[in-house]
């Protein structure tokens, strides 16, 4: 597992955009909530609680599809603020990119992007078809609420 991560500490909305980490892993299932406990520390420490929950579902359900369809390469997790919103981005070595597909009520697997889609904002994957990622909505910080 290897990281690359920018300096950052909680601070202001506008601080948020200069936070991201990234971090490669082995394409095997126990990484998987390896992946989801990185990002939950980050956004405790980014002060972004309120994300938690969504994005551990959200990093669990890309994750998961790059391990069991990535090829066998390394998996790349990368969490990043641009523009405003929280970007997910998984990278994997397939260049067969994710879709959405019909599942039968019963079956036990094949609904990961559609509950992404659900709790995105947007989502989509990059043009070579490596990348998946999703946008999901800051909240303002309590303070603010009216």
């Amino acid at each position: 597992m290897t990281f690359n991560t920018p300096a950052g500490n909680a601070g202001s909305l506008s601080d948020l955009t200069t936070r991201g980490f990234e971090v490669d892993f082995l394409p095997v299932e126990s990484r998987v909530a390896d992946a989801r406990r990185i990002a939950a520390a980050y956004l405790h420490l980014w002060d972004l609680t309120a994300l938690v929950d969504e994005v551990a579902l959200v990093v669990s359900e890309l994750v998961t599809n790059a391990v069991r369809y990535g090829g066998g390469l390394p998996v790349g997790l990368r969490v990043h603020v641009p523009d405003g919103a929280l970007r997910v981005e998984v990278r994997d070595g397939s260049p067969v990119p994710a879709r959405m597909r019909l599942v039968d009520e019963e079956a036990e697997s094949g609904r990961g992007l559609c509950l992404v889609a659900a709790l995105a904002r947007e989502w989509g994957v990059s043009p070579d078809g490596r990348t998946t990622w999703c946008a999901l909505d800051i909240p303002p910080p309590s303070g603010l609420l009216s």
